[in-house]
């Protein structure tokens, strides 16, 4: 029997399939068979069936059954648990972006009312730098735009605490081993968690580094270690001797989390608590353990 998206066709016999383009849509979806033996869909065929009067009939039914195929994989996509997290880390990303253009604008901008402004403040830290002009500026117009730079901090400060929630109940696991702040920009990176979930650990360690891979292939500098993952503590806090490994195991442990959190979506603590030991171990073992090792 060969299946067509308007029927069933057996020893010569055709059943048209009656409902909706949005029904047949979802029929196609479903359709699977070997290509031994199949016939070339003909649009005379389908009149034979009786799914369609004539050729202009099958092609604009055929239309309307690709365009309800389209609209009912944009619905899927958008129902995705992971879809409005994914948007909330990459505004917050953005707003970082945002926030440390516009300090350093405000910056430039007073030292040149202020010759006296020497470089050596550009070392305070850039919100207590802003609110500073912010409050010698009152009134006048850079000093508004200092207080917009610190309310919109105030807004992305606001904005992180929903994504580290946001992150902890899409991503349970992921955000039980590294927080859930570096879990949703893991996630971003990866482009979803359906597409984490399928990365190796090794992709997974790599996470964050486009540029360093990239002149890594083009010139031979070292390769990376550890990208995204480098802001956990287990990572930056390592000795510098197996930082490079702790990144590597917990790149694993992140793979099978993600895992975890796509197909299953609760909190696994048993693994949770073996893979932070196994990590901890890991961070703490002698250089010369760690080189034995390999």
């Amino acid at each position: 029997m060969q299946s067509y998206w308007f029927g069933d066709v057996d020893d010569g016999q055709c059943t048209p399939f009656k409902g909706e383009a949005g029904a047949v849509a979802s029929r196609v979806r479903t359709l699977r068979g070997s290509m031994d033996g199949f016939v070339p869909l003909d649009w005379q065929l389908a009149v034979a069936c009786g799914a369609c009067a004539d050729r202009a009939d099958y092609l604009l039914k055929l239309q309307n059954v690709c365009i309800a195929g389209s609209e009912l994989a944009v619905r899927e996509q958008y129902a995705g648990k992971d879809v409005e997290l994914l948007q909330m880390v990459r505004t917050l990303d953005e707003m970082d972006t945002v926030i440390n253009l516009l300090s350093e604008r405000v910056a430039d901008w007073h030292q040149i009312r202020h010759p006296s402004f020497s470089r050596k403040y550009r070392r305070t830290p850039a919100h207590v730098l802003v609110k500073s002009i912010a409050d010698r500026n009152r009134g006048g117009a850079i000093g508004k735009v200092a207080g917009e730079i610190t309310n919109l901090a105030d807004t992305r400060t606001a904005l992180a605490r929903e994504v580290s929630g946001r992150a902890c109940a899409v991503m349970p696991n992921t955000s039980a081993l590294i927080g859930g702040l570096v879990a949703a920009r893991l996630l971003s990176h990866a482009g979803g968690l359906k597409d984490l979930s399928r990365m190796p650990g090794s992709a997974i360690q790599v996470l964050g580094t486009r540029t360093a891979l990239f002149a890594h292939l083009r010139t031979h500098a070292p390769s990376p270690k550890h990208g995204i993952i480098f802001q956990h503590r287990r990572v930056h806090n390592a000795p510098r001797a197996v930082r490079g490994k702790v990144a590597r195991v917990l790149a694993g442990k992140l793979a099978i989390a993600a895992r975890l959190d796509y197909y299953r979506g609760s909190l696994a603590p048993a693994f949770i608590d073996n893979a932070q030991i196994c990590i901890d171990r890991i961070g703490t073992e002698p250089a010369g353990k760690e080189n034995e090792s390999q």
